[in-house]
C-alpha cells in the first residue's frame, strides 16, 4: 500500500495529526478539538496540514491511502450517559444480571455510597421464556409468541436498540439466533446485539454487559462513521478509513460500526504501542512505562517483557460501580490530571487537582477564550515553563496575566501564597499524583520502576516528565520525536488486527484433544479469512493462540499464550502446565505443582501488518533562528533561575544539554531539571538521563 498516510487522535483539548508521506518522512499538527461535533476537528486539523504544504484540502487528502483515526467518542458516550435508549432481553428468572455484576466492592463498608445502577434499568428489561442447559440441550423450548410480544412491547417503549443474551447461548445459540430473526422482522431499522456473535464467552455477565454496551452505541457511532467517511470522501479523501481499536490494532470503520465496542478505549490504546515501538528503538529495554499526558487525563501503561499489556476486565468508570466491557483492551491507568485539569482548594484547606478539566472549550485561562479557572498549564505558564509567544509554534498566542490572575482568584488568595509559590505547588501535586499512578501499574504489580525507562508522551509531557523519574528512581526518560502526538503516531505502528474467542472447557487430568482441536481449527479459519479479506495484501500475518486458564477450583481465570497450535498428544499438555504455573507465578508469585489446571475460553488474535516503518532521521538547523536564548524559570527547589531555552532543532545529533534548560519545539516544552542531561537522538527524540540517581544507586 503507497501513498500518505494520516493518523488522526481526538483528545480531551487537542486532535492530533502526524502525516506519513510515504518516504520516512512525518510531519505534525495540532488543532483544537471540538466537543460539539468531533468530524469538524478532524477536517479542521486536515486543513492546517494542508494550508501548512501549501496545498487544497482536496489536492491534500487525493494523495491519502489511509486515514488512521483514534477517538474517544464511544467511551465519552457512555461515561455522560448518551447513548442509545436500549432494551435488554435475557433467560426468564435472570432478569438481574446486569445489577448483580459479578459481586465485589472496593468498599465494602462504605454505607454512604449507593449501589450502582445497571447498564440498562429493569423497565427496559424482558425475560425470555426459554432456556438451554449448560450441555447445550434445549431445557426449555423457546416461546416464540412471546417474543413476538415482547418485541411490540419494545417498539411501544420508543426503545432505539436492542442486547439479547440467554443463558448457555456460545454452547448452542439457537434461541439467540431466532429471537434476533423475530426482533428483525419486527423492529426494521432496530440495531440487534446477540451476545453469542459479539462476546462468545462463559461469564454471563461479561457477555450481557458487553451486548448491552455494544448495541446502545451502534446508533451514534454508526452515525458518527458514516457522517466522518462522508465528509472525508467530500473533502477529496479516497483512501481506506481505519479506526483504533481497544486492542491496540486498527479495523475497517465498516467493521468498527458493526461492533462498536471494540473502539470503547479507542485513543489511549495506540500510546503504548509507540511507546514499546521507541523504548526498544533506543533502550534496549523491554521494560517500560508509557505515560500519555494529554489535556484532559495522564495514562499509564506498563510494556513488560516486550508485550504490550492487554486486559479482558476493563472497567468504564470505577471498579465494580462501572460496567465491564467484557473485551480485549490495552490495560491502561488513567488519572484526571492532564495539562487542562483545574486546580482547586477543598473544604478542609488543602489544594487539589482535577479530575475536572478545562477541556479544548473554554480551556485554561491563559487561552483567553473564557475559562478563568487555574489549570496546570497556567501553572507551567507562570513558571515560564511555556512561552506564551511560542506555543504551537507561534500560532497560538497565550495570556500570561490571565494565568496570574486565575491562580491568584483561584487558589493563591485561599491558600495564603503567592502566585509563584502556588504555581510550584500545583506542579508537585500534579508530578505526585502521576506517580502514584505509575506506582500503581509498577511497584504494585512486583516491578521496580527504577529498572524501567519513562516513555513520556503528549503534548504536556514535557513540563514535568523529568520530575517525575526523578521521583520514583528511574534513571532515563525518553521523550520520542512523536512524543507529542504520541498517540496518533502508535496508529501508523498499529498492524490491522481482529480477535476470535469460543468456549471449550476441559482440564488437563481429563483434556479432551477433538473438541480443543476442533476449537482452535475453527478459530484458526477465521484469522485465516480475515487475513485474506480485510488484510489482503499484507506485508506479514501473525495469529496469537491464547486460553483463559485457571487451577481447578479458582475463581478467577488468567489468560495464558499457547506453547502450541494444536495438540497432538499428552506432551503438549504438558507443556501448557508447566507454561500456565510460569505465568501463575510471575503474577501471584505462587504455584500449585500438583493441581490440575482447568481450560475455559479460547481465543486467536490475527495481526495484519500492511506497512514497513521507515527510519526517521532529524534535521539540523544552525541558523540565526535556532540560537541558544535564556529566560527567567521557578523550580520548586532552586527558586528562580536563567534557563537556557534551546530550540530541538538546534541541537546536533548527539548533542547534550545539562538542566536547568528548556527544549522547545513547535508542539511542546521539555523542561531539562537541574541534575539531569539531555542527549538528542538521531530520529530527534530526546533521552534525558538524571545523574544524580545514576550517582547513588537509582535513589533520590
Amino acid at each position: 500500500m503507497s501513498g500518505m498516510r494520516y493518523a488522526i487522535d481526538t483528545g480531551g483539548t487537542f486532535t492530533d495529526l502526524i502525516v506519513d508521506d510515504g518516504e520516512g518522512r512525518l510531519s505534525f499538527f495540532k488543532s483544537p478539538t471540538t466537543p460539539q461535533d468531533p468530524v469538524v476537528g478532524v477536517l479542521a486539523v486536515l486543513q492546517v496540514a494542508a494550508e501548512a504544504n501549501g496545498r487544497s484540502l482536496p489536492d491534500f487528502l487525493g494523495d491519502g491511502a489511509s486515514l488512521l483515526h483514534g477517538t474517544t467518542r464511544a467511551l465519552n458516550a457512555v461515561l455522560s450517559h448518551k447513548t442509545a435508549k436500549t432494551a435488554f432481553i435475557t433467560t426468564m428468572g435472570h432478569p438481574d444480571v446486569l445489577l448483580f455484576r459479578e459481586g465485589g466492592r472496593t468498599d465494602p463498608f462504605n454505607f454512604t455510597r449507593d449501589f450502582p445502577q445497571p447498564y440498562v434499568p429493569r423497565a427496559l428489561t424482558w425475560e425470555a421464556p426459554e432456556r438451554i442447559g449448560a450441555d447445550g440441550s434445549v431445557v426449555k423450548e423457546l416461546d416464540e409468541r412471546r417474543i413476538v410480544e415482547i418485541a411490540l412491547e419494545i417498539r411501544a417503549k420508543n426503545v432505539e436498540a436492542v442486547s439479547v443474551c440467554l443463558l448457555w447461548s456460545p454452547i448452542n445459540p439457537q434461541h439467540e439466533l431466532r429471537i434476533g430473526e423475530i426482533l428483525a422482522d419486527h423492529l426494521p431499522g432496530i440495531p440487534i446485539t446477540l451476545s453469542h456473535q459479539l462476546a462468545p464467552m462463559l461469564r454471563e455477565y461479561r457477555r450481557a454487559s458487553a451486548a448491552s454496551i455494544d448495541a446502545s452505541l451502534k446508533p451514534l457511532m454508526t452515525d458518527y462513521l458514516s457522517r466522518l467517511e462522508g465528509e472525508l470522501k467530500a473533502a477529496g479523501f479516497g483512501g481506506r478509513l481505519l479506526i483504533v481499536t481497544s486492542n491496540g490494532g486498527v479495523l475497517d470503520a465498516t467493521d468498527v460500526a458493526d461492533a462498536p465496542i471494540l473502539a470503547i478505549n479507542s485513543g489511549p490504546s495506540m500510546a503504548p504501542v509507540a511507546g514499546l515501538y521507541f523504548a526498544q528503538q533506543h533502550t534496549g529495554s523491554t521494560t517500560a512505562v508509557v505515560a500519555d499526558t494529554g489535556g484532559t487525563s495522564y495514562d499509564v501503561s506498563l510494556v513488560r517483557d516486550g508485550h504490550i499489556p492487554r486486559t479482558r476486565e476493563s472497567w468504564l468508570g470505577d471498579r465494580f460501580y462501572g460496567h465491564m466491557t467484557g473485551f480485549p483492551s490495552v490495560d491502561i491507568t488513567s488519572i484526571g490530571a492532564g495539562g487542562g485539569s483545574i486546580a482547586w482548594v477543598d473544604d478542609g484547606g488543602l489544594l487539589r487537582i482535577g479530575p475536572e478539566s478545562a477541556g479544548a472549550d473554554p480551556g485554561p485561562a491563559c487561552y483567553n477564550r473564557g475559562g478563568n479557572r487555574p489549570t496546570v498549564t497556567d501553572a507551567c505558564v507562570v513558571l515560564g515553563y511555556i512561552d506564551p509567544d511560542n506555543f504551537l509554534g507561534g500560532k497560538m498566542k497565550l495570556d500570561r496575566e490571565l494565568s496570574r490572575a486565575a491562580i491568584e482568584r483561584g487558589v493563591a488568595r485561599k491558600l495564603g501564597m503567592s502566585v509563584a509559590e502556588t504555581a510550584c505547588a500545583i506542579i508537585e501535586l500534579a508530578t505526585q499524583e502521576m506517580v502514584h499512578a505509575i506506582e500503581d501499574v509498577t511497584v504494585n504489580h512486583g516491578v521496580d520502576p527504577t529498572s524501567a525507562v519513562l516513555i513520556a508522551g503528549g503534548g504536556a509531557a514535557g513540563l514535568n516528565s523529568v520530575k517525575i523519574a526523578d521521583r520514583l528512581g528511574a534513571a532515563q526518560v525518553l521523550f520520542p520525536h512523536t512524543g507529542a502526538v504520541l498517540s496518533a503516531s502508535g496508529a501508523l505502528l498499529a498492524d490491522l488486527s481482529a480477535n476470535y474467542s469460543e468456549p471449550a472447557v476441559t482440564a488437563t487430568n481429563h483434556f479432551d484433544f477433538s473438541n480443543v482441536n476442533a476449537c482452535l481449527d475453527r478459530l484458526k479459519s477465521r484469522c485465516a479469512a480475515f487475513a485474506v479479506d480485510a488484510g489482503e495484501g499484507a506485508l506479514e500475518t501473525k495469529i496469537q493462540l491464547s486460553v483463559d486458564s485457571r487451577y481447578v477450583g479458582q475463581v478467577w481465570e488468567i489468560e495464558l499464550e499457547l506453547p502450541c497450535d494444536s495438540f497432538d498428544d499428552a506432551s503438549d499438555v504438558v507443556k501448557l502446565v508447566r507454561a500456565f504455573h510460569k505465568q501463575h507465578e510471575k503474577l501471584f508469585a505462587v504455584i500449585d505443582a500438583d493441581a490440575d489446571v482447568e481450560l475455559l475460553n479460547w481465543h486467536a488474535r490475527v495481526s495484519c501488518r500492511l506497512h514497513t516503518i521507515q527510519p526517521h532521521q532529524a534535521e539540523e538547523r544552525t541558523d540565526s533562528a535556532s540560537a541558544q536564548r535564556t529566560r527567567k524559570v521557578q523550580f520548586s527547589t532552586e527558586g528562580e533561575v536563567d534557563a537556557a531555552i534551546i530550540p530541538v532543532e538546534a541541537l546536533k545529533i548527539g548533542g547534550k544539554v545539562a538542566g536547568p534548560a528548556i527544549i522547545e519545539s513547535n508542539f511542546t516544552s521539555v523542561v531539562i531539571d537541574p541534575g539531569a542531561i539531555a542527549e538528542r537522538l538521531s530520529d530527534g527524540g530526546l533521552l534525558v538521563t538524571i545523574e544524580r540517581h545514576l550517582a547513588t544507586g537509582g535513589k533520590a
